[in-house]
């Protein structure tokens, strides 16, 4: 055996014990995995590698911070929970079409933070009880949460393994938009008929109407409740379009979308706010610095350069096989981890189809790591938030989904270059 794959084994195996056996926090866990990693390497400055990695994803997790003091202050000024009550007062009569949306809902906070986390914590807490009077069961709400919430991690315009991988091939974020709505938007309609619309067909949404609360929405209107929002996605699409003109930055954006919301709608502790907000964030962005310390020790060391050589060298009938396998499994540690660990060695080892598309199909695939134990963050926090204190029985119901989403993305990097070719 090689001294990489032994390393490899040792850091493995030691995270597996921090998580499973000593009961750490997966960050914890992370860190003296890559302690020992950098140990046993024999690298003659251990500590240093270690702080570099804890800025390998700054950016990351300065945009993860900011987006969730956003939407934490989106709800807390009420404008959250009226735009649930506009969506279902408006769609109460055609119940498929009402879940469709209220799955998007879900989603948004996702899309905007790149965290399946924050569409948890955020607007699943919000649409949760909506689910609920609609006559969902917790578990198929909880299961409906998870699925929205990991799609909204990957819909435009924020996808964060998509950056992770690009970054690792220096392939720029552009042009992701319309694949990534190919992959996300059709299987959000497809759980949410799947989960919802099965069960809340045959209750009366009159009565679910009437359990809506519109007194924030006609206390300060609309227009001005969700103009935080609003402004958030102008600017990103102005920066994005006039990059030269306007270069603001996310964290940026987001800070001032949560000045907004302190002003649009009801008066809230802003500052109580955020310090939920990061209360909430600080399990994903513990697991980010973890994984920036992972990745430097294994690069260091030589692990990721034997785990791109061996990826290289799979045979092309096995490495779709592979990728399906490896890349969820390696998500228990982290889908950010899976994306850099394992999406950047396939990435190059598919640069014969189309890179957009494949990049896009392999961060789908990688976002199932939150399914995953011990991690399993999509699916712990759905529990929590629909009151479910084992959240097995929700993993149980993902488990045909994830089936799916496996393969969907396979099929759009079988035919990458043909979907291409459609628009």
């Amino acid at each position: 055996m090689s001294p990489e794959f032994l390393l490899f084994i040792l850091m493995v195996g030691v995270f597996a014990a921090g998580c499973f056996l000593l009961k750490w926090p997966v960050a914890a866990s992370m860190l003296v995995a890559a302690t020992a990693g950098a140990l046993a390497g024999g690298l003659q400055d251990p500590i240093r590698h270690l702080v570099e990695g804890t800025f390998g994803y700054v950016d990351t997790i300065l945009t993860i911070a900011t987006a969730m003091m956003f939407m934490m202050g989106f709800r807390d000024s009420g404008a959250l929970e009226a735009l649930t009550a506009v969506v279902v007062k408006r769609f109460h009569k055609v119940p498929s079409l009402l879940m469709i949306l209220l799955t998007l809902v879900i989603m948004v906070p996702g899309m905007i933070t790149g965290s399946s986390t924050a569409s948890v914590l955020t607007a699943g807490a919000v649409v949760a009880p909506m689910f609920f009077v609609m006559g969902m069961s917790k578990v198929d709400a909880g299961a409906l949460i998870s699925l929205a919430a990991i799609l909204g991690m990957i819909a435009p315009p924020v996808n964060i393994p998509v950056m992770i991988i690009g970054g690792g091939i220096d392939m720029p974020y552009v042009g992701f938009e319309i694949p990534l709505l190919l992959l996300t938007i059709p299987l959000a309609i497809v759980f949410a008929l799947w989960f919802g619309w099965r069960k809340v067909r045959g209750v009366d949404q009159a009565k679910v109407v009437e359990s809506l609360d519109f007194s924030t929405l006609q206390q300060y209107g609309a227009i001005k409740l969700f103009a935080p929002i609003v402004v958030v996605l102008v600017l990103m699409v102005l920066e994005k379009a006039f990059p030269r003109v306007l270069s603001l930055g996310m964290p940026l954006i987001f800070l001032l979308g949560t000045a907004l919301t302190w002003i649009a709608g009801k008066r809230f502790d802003i500052l109580q706010s955020a310090r939920k907000a990061m209360e909430d964030a600080l399990p994903v962005l513990g697991i980010l610095v973890g994984v920036g310390m992972l990745i430097q020790v294994m690069t260091a060391t030589g692990v990721r350069g034997f785990i791109v050589v061996n990826a290289l060298s799979v045979p092309q009938e096995l490495l779709l096989v592979m990728i399906a396998i490896s890349i969820p499994l390696f998500g228990a540690i982290s889908a950010f981890g899976a994306a850099s660990v394992l999406g950047v060695p396939f990435m190059l080892a598919l640069l014969g189809r189309d890179q957009i598309i494949t990049a896009a199909s392999l961060s789908l695939i990688a976002a199932l790591g939150d399914f995953m134990p011990p991690t399993a963050l999509a699916a712990i926090f759905a529990a929590k938030v629909v009151g479910i204190e084992k959240y097995g029985t929700i993993l149980k119901k993902l488990l045909v989904p994830a089936l799916l989403i496996i393969a969907v993305a396979l099929t759009f990097i079988l035919f990458s270059r043909q979907i291409r070719a459609l628009y």
